[in-house]
């Protein structure tokens, strides 16, 4: 059966973004990059694949899954970011019909659980905070890239909510000479 993978960048103080949305102090040099294109190669945009010459190899994910924020970050400018993955965006805003990209306003536990019912590849929650939240229960793994940097505030791994306390266990860390390191965590 598929997984859904929450994948994503966190700084020590537990956020994915700063208070405005901003990541850009996150580490986008250094030896941790490598193994980003060699082993999460299509958690890569298309379009920074294809500067870096990085083709994403289809091997882990096919599916990616981002809250309305998140799917923001690239506007005006990329509007279709992952095009080698099918795309969902949970959201409530209108949008202009985008190339590959399935705009939603369903409940994303009835969309998760439908693709994970399906055959394919595993299915990468890209972010955000909220959308994770909602999707707790449905997260079978998580891949922190750990960032040596602090936000002091933003939007949080996991947006606070009332769901239950659930055990994951870690399956492997990855230390890197940039201060990232990678830890994943499966559930029990």
């Amino acid at each position: 059966m598929r997984e859904l993978v929450y994948y994503v960048a966190v700084s020590l103080d537990g956020y994915i973004a700063g208070p405005a949305g901003q990541y850009d102090a996150f580490l986008f040099e250094g030896d941790h990059m490598e193994a980003i294109n060699k082993d999460y190669s299509d958690t890569l945009p298309t379009h920074f694949a294809a500067a870096l010459g990085v083709v994403p190899r289809g091997d882990r994910f096919d599916t990616v899954l981002m809250g309305a924020d998140t799917y923001a970050a690239g506007l005006p400018d990329i509007v279709s970011p992952y095009q080698h993955l099918d795309q969902y965006v949970f959201t409530h805003r209108p949008h202009d019909p985008a190339d590959g990209v399935t705009f939603t306003e369903r409940d994303p536990i009835d969309v998760v659980t439908e693709l994970k019912g399906a055959e394919g590849k595993d299915i990468w929650l890209c972010g955000g905070g909220r959308l994770a939240g909602q999707l707790i229960g449905e997260i079978d793994r998580f891949v922190l890239k750990r960032q040596p940097v602090l936000f002091g505030a933003g939007i949080p791994l996991i947006a606070p909510g009332t769901y239950a306390p659930r055990r994951f266990d870690r399956v492997s860390t990855r230390e890197f000479d940039s201060g990232v390191s990678f830890v994943e965590y499966v559930a029990v």
